[in-house]
């Protein structure tokens, strides 16, 4: 690990109840704030559990944020029980290239037994089931991302080509639970691929996890438990053909109003992982807290850039282009 600290802030964009939901301009406003204090990305959590109510369906909000930022890295978290692979492939791509780059994609591990019964499982899913499935899925998604080389588009209208055949390459999947032939319908990411951000990852799921992902974020409850948990996944990485570095660990701290400066202070002073990943509720107290308050005691103690390193949420994050190991 080095000196830097990355840090992202993730939004709870469910209302609470007898709250109003939050709206677009709110939470554009927000973003903003945080885009201009360096933080690196946003994660915006996204649920269809009837017990909470989002104002938005994240990726389409993360389409409209793309379109009021310039910088700050844009995340949504998006289930693999509500979309088919090829879909939210497509997706993602898209919002990539309409972002120029700073999109990722945030694969929970933990499935939802409210959310399963509004697609045709109203069982829900064995949980060693959901395992295997929920990799396979991220396995054809970024296989799908991975389907045609950097020169492959020509767009030769002259010549007539569209593309050129050799440098497209079929996925040709046909798992245990999807068949999915592929390429990819869109044009390639600007980041190879968007960032592959996992989180909720169980004992189970930590050598898939150290595997695939560019990002993981982990609860945690102190600097020790952190640097536990980090070097944990790290020792993971390397069996996988990876160095450390290729994946950025994020410890997860809820803020709450209790959430001292000191206390931060203590996290980032430990270097006990790549980063923070900040919890905020939809509160626009709290939004203001933390960017009025919070922030700015940071950066006076010089803990918190206030620049972006580069212009994709790779470079933020200093990855390798596409996962490069």
């Amino acid at each position: 690990m080095g000196s830097t600290m990355y840090l992202a802030v993730s939004l709870n964009i469910a209302s609470a109840a007898g709250q109003a939901g939050l709206t677009f301009a709110e939470i554009a406003g927000f973003v903003r704030k945080v885009e201009a204090a360096g933080i690196d990305m946003v994660v915006i959590s996204d649920s269809m559990d009837e017990r909470s109510s989002s104002p938005f369906e994240a990726t389409t909000l993360l389409a409209a944020l793309a379109t009021v930022t310039e910088r700050i890295g844009l995340v949504a978290s998006a289930s693999t029980l509500a979309h088919q692979p090829y879909n939210l492939a497509r997706r993602f791509a898209s919002l990539d290239i309409i972002s120029h780059g700073r999109i990722g994609w945030n694969a929970t591990m933990r499935q939802n037994p409210r959310e399963a019964a509004n697609f045709s499982r109203p069982e829900g899913i064995a949980d060693d089931d959901f395992r295997r499935r929920a990799e396979e899925f991220i396995g054809i998604v970024q296989g799908l991302w991975r389907g045609w080389d950097a020169d492959a588009l020509l767009f030769d209208k002259a010549a007539g080509r569209f593309h050129d055949p050799e440098k497209m390459h079929l996925l040709d999947h046909k798992g245990e639970f999807f068949s999915v032939r592929g390429p990819l319908n869109v044009a390639r990411s600007p980041q190879d691929m968007p960032v592959l951000v996992m989180s909720g990852l169980a004992a189970a799921d930590l050598d898939f996890g150290a595997r695939v992902a560019d990002v993981i974020l982990v609860k945690g409850k102190s600097p020790t438990d952190a640097k536990a948990a980090c070097d944990d996944l790290k020792r993971r990485v390397s069996p996988a053909g990876r160095t450390p570095d290729a994946v950025k660990v994020l410890m997860t701290v809820a803020a709450t109003p209790e959430l001292a400066t000191n206390r931060l202070e203590d996290w980032f002073s430990a270097e006990s992982c790549d980063g923070l990943n900040i919890a905020l509720p939809a509160d626009l107290s709290a939004f203001d807290d933390f960017t009025d308050r919070l922030l700015p005691a940071l950066q006076r103690r010089g803990l918190v850039r206030s620049i972006h390193h580069g212009t994709t949420l790779r470079e933020h994050l200093g990855l390798g282009a596409g996962g490069g190991q």
